[in-house]
């Protein structure tokens, strides 16, 4: 009996030994991230049979129990991910926000003082000053798109040297919860006794491995778990961790893509398969927002470099030339992927032709095996290159795409319009002679011209530089009342008539004399003028090459209409309106990405402290447990005392 008891003592006291042990050791892992409490489950020891009933032995330890819910656990995991990626997202697009919306950084005060350049050159186009000016005014403006340009870039290289790294912290924690998971099953001998700490660890591992990249963790054999990324791709399945790799773009050697390493072989993840975590936030800052912002920087530069060569080019310089190029405009950029067919003989080139038609997209283009298909990055809008072999080129967004050779099914090409614009742009001419203000034709009347008919001061447009259309030679119109008609139309061009009601009429080349009615607009050969009035029989009245024309502004008035006038993004937005809806965008952006991080922020405070009040260590709890456990020990100490006199007892009976 004294036997028995004493055995019943020595278990409880050894299960609060357990107990003491247990509460220390919430104690002393108060501070450790990731730790989960843990506490003792008692049982009642096996009962001996006595013929009158079943005698208890005491007490056992059956399991020390981690208290951990793998819901919440999950959930906090998931809002650790998502704030993590919008965290990331915000520290790079802040740092576009505050460069486009500095006054004296961003584009528009360089915009103003080139176009304030133009309007001083219109207003006084034979001084020197002023054409000085105007050339300063251009090369700051350039200037200061290769800086936004460069600043951009900068921030690119940043988040490839962070992509580069948070790959490497990634592969890292997978092989260390791959070896969590060999530890882990090794000492799991029973199910139900599970070597708490080394979980503690592992799943530590995980809401770490989170910060970066967005798992999906599944139970495995043997308390192992099971992790995976993006799609599906497994990064540590038991023993075995999968690697990620930085690795070149394969159409951008300066662009860094994540791939996903399968034997000697990386295959390059979509960027939207990696969604969450500061690389999901790094990927998609950098394909939402940042490529938009350099592409649209680039559209203000394409759209304002090609509309101004456009226009200067119609005007005529002092040494009486026709103006040329005022701005170098890079091509868009292509780039062949590294996997295209060796045998492929694929040649694309791309030019921008309509300013007013760019996106702010970058396109692919796959030979499908029958169809060379240009998709539209923004939208998967897709277009087919058609007819092919092509007869000229096929425009597509304002770009002209020329392709010729053959090609291997699956070849693929991506073209970035306008990417590289901005850094790029140049100012062509350095001669301030050679700035073309004057128009390159001038209309006159004798004055001995009776009626009332005046003839403006007339325009030319892009037709005019074909070949055989620019006036060598005066056109002397003559009118005749008895048929109301204008003769003296050069004979090798189409004169095309448009009336003051919108209406118009072509007449072909030949055409001896052509209908008059106040208001008429002639149009031929690129020339345009508009005669008004009654002009009386015989009249004439002249369109000849313009020569000493120092002081003709026409051209120059012409060229500071762009600033206002709606050119870009299908003729809705003016350059500085396009360049605003960027900055806004930015803006906006900024704003929506930074309230979302914050609410993300609170979830994730939420979830962890739900998390807590189940797995979390109260020192007030364990403090009394201390007590408890305490009084325990002490209480079994003194059921084996008794048992100890009981037993001296018996001794003394048998002397």
């Amino acid at each position: 009996m004294t036997s028995n008891l004493l055995s019943i003592g020595k278990s409880g006291l050894l299960a609060a030994q357990v107990g003491l042990s247990t509460t220390g050791h919430n104690i002393t892992n108060v501070n450790v991230a990731g730790y989960n409490r843990q506490t003792v489950q008692q049982q009642t020891a096996n009962a001996n049979y006595a013929g009158y009933g079943y005698v208890g032995t005491g007490t056992e330890v059956s399991q020390i129990k981690r208290q951990y819910d793998s819901f919440m656990s999950t959930q906090v995991n998931a809002a650790q991910s998502s704030t993590s990626s919008l965290n990331a997202y915000y520290t790079q697009i802040s740092q576009i926000d505050n460069m486009l919306a500095d006054s004296t950084a961003g584009l528009s005060p360089s915009l103003q003082d080139f176009f304030k350049g133009v309007q001083d050159f219109s207003s006084n186009p034979s001084s020197v000053a002023s054409r000085q000016a105007l050339l300063s005014s251009a090369s700051s403006l350039t200037g200061r798109f290769q800086g936004l340009s460069a600043r951009l870039s900068e921030i690119g290289a940043g988040v490839d040297s962070q992509i580069t790294s948070n790959v490497a912290v990634i592969n890292t924690y997978a092989k260390q919860i791959a070896e969590l998971n060999v530890s882990i099953s090794q000492l799991t001998v029973d199910p139900a006794l599970q070597p708490n700490d080394l979980l503690d660890q592992r799943d530590q591992l995980v809401n770490e491995l989170n910060k970066y990249v967005k798992t999906t963790a599944q139970p495995g054999s043997n308390n192992t778990i099971t992790l995976s990324i993006g799609s599906g791709q497994p990064l540590v399945v038991a023993n075995r961790s999968f690697e990620l790799a930085a690795t070149p773009s394969l159409t951008d050697p300066n662009r860094v893509e994540v791939g996903y390493v399968t034997g000697s072989s990386v295959t390059i993840l979509p960027e939207n398969a990696l969604a969450g975590g500061s690389l999901g936030g790094l990927l998609e800052f950098r394909s939402g927002a940042l490529d938009r912002v350099q592409n649209s920087l680039g559209k203000v530069a394409a759209g304002l470099a090609t509309t101004f060569n456009e226009q200067h080019k119609l005007g005529q310089d002092l040494n009486g030339d026709m103006g040329g190029d005022f701005f170098k405009i890079p091509d868009p950029q292509i780039g062949a992927s590294r996997l295209n067919s060796a045998s492929s003989t694929t040649v694309l080139s791309a030019k921008i032709s309509d300013p007013g038609a760019l996106t702010a997209s970058d396109y692919n283009m796959r030979y499908d095996g029958n169809n060379y298909v240009v998709t539209r990055q923004s939208d998967g809008a897709r277009t087919v290159i058609n007819p092919y072999p092509q007869t000229g080129p096929q425009t597509i967004d304002g770009v002209d795409f020329s392709v010729s050779g053959t090609a291997a099914e699956g070849d693929n090409y991506v073209i970035r319009p306008t990417a590289s614009v901005a850094a790029g742009l140049g100012v062509l001419i350095n001669d301030r002679n050679k700035l073309a203000a004057a128009a390159p034709i001038a209309t006159g009347a004798p004055v001995s011209n009776t009626g009332s008919g005046k003839l403006s001061a007339g325009t030319v447009d892009k037709n005019y530089l074909a070949a055989g259309n620019a006036l060598t030679t005066p056109v002397t119109l003559t009118y005749n009342k008895a048929s109301n008609a204008l003769s003296g139309f050069p004979a090798d061009k189409a004169v095309t008539v448009k009336g003051l009601d919108g209406n118009s009429t072509t007449y072909p080349a030949g055409t001896a004399s052509i209908a008059y009615t106040a208001g008429d607009h002639f149009s031929f050969g690129g020339i345009g003028v508009t005669m008004t009035g009654a002009p009386a029989n015989g009249d004439t009245y002249t369109i000849s090459p313009n020569k000493g024309g120092v002081g003709d502004n026409r051209n120059a008035v012409a060229l500071a209409a762009l600033q206002t006038k709606n050119i870009l993004d299908g003729g809705n937005a003016t350059f500085q309106g396009s360049y605003a809806e960027a900055v806004s965008f930015v803006g906006n952006k900024t704003r929506e990405v930074q309230v979302s991080g914050l609410a993300s922020q609170a979830l994730l405070e939420q979830t962890t402290n739900q998390q807590q009040a189940v797995s979390g260590v109260n020192l007030d709890e364990e403090a009394a447990n201390l007590l408890r456990y305490q009084q325990a020990y002490q209480a079994c100490g003194k059921v084996m005392q008794i048992a100890s006199t009981l037993f001296d007892v018996v001794i003394g009976l048998g002397r």
